[in-house]
């Protein structure tokens, strides 16, 4: 009889444990690095296989107006962990390249979603790339998260090589040197340390916040013969190279999600995935759409992204109003239950009301972006799309609806629009601060833009002789 009576006893504590742990979401966000809207197969790709992703995009929700908070890596990164315009905070530039001084970093004022979380009781670990301050105050380990391995800089050779730089440059484990010895294959190596710390997670009673950045798909582009066999139908060899970096990450996704069901986790797991910002000049697609990286025309910002829980988000939607990642932070806010302090100072928005149609608004009336201190800048307001490029050095303005490629600049043809936008832009203007260091992002812009009219000159050099 005491013996049934334990065995109940036993099955009831066990279940209240269970509940407990399965009461709030785990949440994971898996960020790739410079990935094209056109190189996913759920937005539309065909040489590149995509299995896990197109199969994860098909069990939730896929944002075909999805948007990056801007056109290049840091920066978008400090938007999507703070959940704020990364202007208002001095943000707005990727970290110096050499010469980095020590206070540059996301400013410690800022309250990031890990910081929250691990407050709340959230077990929490950053894997991949950070890119976020060079100096110790600001690595993961400072900055919300319990377990970190990594690289904090914005690249890395996918051997784990540092070159000419000290070895606290490569992959630290907690702030401490990973051995060259332990290393493979970056992306194999951030797909490993998820699913182990799944497992070790699996013991535990808390429930998991996990930042997967992969550094996959950016420069250098580097592969293993594994994943380059996957993609022998591409004949452009650069395309094949950078393919074969987005088959591995794809492969390593699936393992995790794999992992998740092995746990019987997978459920209850919130699930963003996105590309920090459009596709890059290494064989990378952003097409449809026109531009690439560090362009605020549509293929510098507009980007595969999606979420997926399928305890609580109907599989197999597609959603087409405008979102943005800075919208990832109030929605996981939902989704644990956790309140914001400050919550009005964040410029994200709860898209659940949204997803779940008890709200038929678009969740943002205007968006904006900038970068190097109004170099370059632009605002989306319903259809319409004003930007200022920094490699024109004119202001066009877009019918999104009717002209979703940017092909037709209508500024000449609707001045009192373009007013109205670049009105709006002022007024957000000034609730920005000048941005704390610089990049050679703007310097760069000419170069590129004057490299593009050369190949433009040279195709049209034997009609200039015929004149």
């Amino acid at each position: 009889m005491k013996k049934t009576a334990f065995a109940i006893l036993f099955a009831l504590l066990s279940f209240s444990g269970i509940s407990q742990k399965n009461e709030k979401p785990n949440v994971i966000i898996i960020l790739s690095d410079d990935q094209g809207f056109g190189d996913v197969g759920f937005n539309g790709c065909t040489d590149i296989p995509t299995p896990n992703l197109d199969q994860l995009a098909n069990s939730g929700v896929i944002f075909t107006q999805g948007y990056a908070s801007h056109p290049y890596c840091s920066p978008s990164r400090a938007g999507l962990l703070t959940g704020r315009y990364q202007q208002r905070f001095g943000h707005e530039n990727n970290l110096p390249y050499t010469e980095a001084k020590v206070d540059d970093g996301l400013p410690l004022s800022e309250l990031m979603l890990s910081e929250l979380l691990q407050k709340n009781d959230y077990q929490t670990c950053a894997i991949g790339k950070w890119h976020l301050g060079d100096s110790i105050q600001f690595w993961p380990n400072n900055r919300g998260f319990d377990d970190w391995f990594g690289f904090w800089g914005g690249g890395m050779n996918y051997w784990g090589d540092t070159g000419n730089q000290p070895a606290t440059a490569g992959v630290l484990r907690d702030g401490k040197v990973v051995p060259s010895s332990e290393l493979t294959y970056l992306t194999d190596d951030f797909t490993n340390a998820a699913i182990d710390y799944i497992d070790e997670y699996n013991k535990t009673e808390k429930p998991f916040f996990m930042y997967l950045a992969y550094n996959a798909p950016h420069a250098p582009v580097q592969a293993t013969k594994q994943y380059t066999d996957k993609v022998k139908h591409i004949e452009d060899g650069k395309r094949a190279a950078y393919a074969a970096m987005v088959v591995g990450m794809d492969a390593g996704i699936g393992k995790v999600i794999d992992k998740l069901k092995e746990t019987g986790e997978y459920d209850n797991t919130l699930i963003f995935f996105y590309s920090d910002n459009g596709g890059h000049l290494g064989g990378a697609s952003s097409a449809p759409y026109r531009g690439h990286k560090g362009m605020l025309f549509e293929g510098g910002i507009h980007i595969p992204f999606l979420v997926s829980w399928p305890n609580k988000i109907k599989d197999k939607q597609k959603y087409n109003e405008t979102i943005s990642a800075l919208d990832i932070y109030p929605t996981i806010l939902e989704a644990t239950g956790i309140k914001h302090p400050n919550s009005e100072k964040l410029d994200g928005v709860n898209l659940f009301p949204y997803l779940k149609g008890e709200n038929k608004n678009a969740p943002h009336d205007v968006l904006f972006w900038r970068y190097s201190d109004g170099a370059g800048y632009a605002v989306r307001k319903g259809k319409y799309k004003m930007v200022l490029s920094g490699y024109k050095k004119e202001f066009f303005l877009f019918d999104i609806d009717n002209d979703p490629y940017e092909h037709t600049n209508l500024s000449a043809e609707l001045p009192a629009k373009l007013a109205e936008l670049k009105g709006l832009y002022a007024e957000w203007n000034k609730e920005t601060v000048p941005a704390l260091w610089q990049d050679p992002h703007a310097q760069n812009l000419s170069k590129e833009e004057q490299n593009r009219q050369n190949f433009i000159d040279a195709a049209t050099r034997g009609e200039m002789k015929k004149k």
